[in-house]
């Protein structure tokens, strides 16, 4: 199954992701199929940068998100443009 989820990167105590579709059974910072965008927690607010056609695109295929890329995508406003 193809998911959309979070790789780490950034250096020891300073954590920033990078929004990637990957197969399931691939390790959290292993290789991925695609990067669709990128997330910093450590700023105020935290930085959401998603490229929302290529997130729509791989919706429609049926890729599935995690729950923390869920709640970004919601953030972004990709889900509502799902559904339509």
């Amino acid at each position: 199954m193809v998911k959309i989820r979070l790789s780490r990167v950034g250096a020891k105590n300073r954590p920033s992701y990078r929004v990637v579709v990957m197969d399931s059974r691939s390790p959290r910072d292993g290789a991925y199929i695609d990067k669709i965008g990128h997330y910093d927690p450590l700023t105020d607010p935290e930085t959401v940068s998603i490229d929302t056609e290529k997130a729509l695109e791989w919706l429609r295929q049926g890729a599935q998100p995690t729950e923390a890329v869920a709640r970004l995508l919601k953030k972004v406003g990709v889900t509502e443009n799902v559904h339509a």
